[in-house]
């Protein structure tokens, strides 16, 4: 008798997806720990790179990619602020030093 097919969630799809392109793990290694064939895993990864592929020749930004631009954005205006707070204390210390 031949064997019914498993059906995963997208959730699974793509937790097995970004646990390939993070972790730099082989994709057959990925797929035994996670119980697929590596075929089916592989197949999911060279799905999720084309479609970013094309997000990336429209101009359009992932849901993470988006997070990621807030979060530097937010980490360059607090260093910019620290940076300039430096500033004013090394003019400050140039200044005393002179005196």
């Amino acid at each position: 008798m031949g064997e019914t097919r498993r059906r995963f969630d997208p959730e699974f799809r793509a937790g097995a997806v970004r646990i390939v392109r993070e972790t730099g793990k082989s994709i057959a290694q990925i797929a035994k720990d996670l119980g697929i064939n590596a075929g089916t895993l592989a197949n999911w990864v060279q799905m999720d790179r084309l479609a970013r592929e094309q997000n990336a020749d429209s101009g359009e930004l992932a849901g993470s990619e988006r997070e990621e631009l807030a979060r530097l954005r937010k980490q360059r205006a607090e260093w910019a602020k620290e940076r300039a707070e430096l500033e004013m204390e090394r003019d400050v210390l140039k200044r005393s030093v002179v005196l």
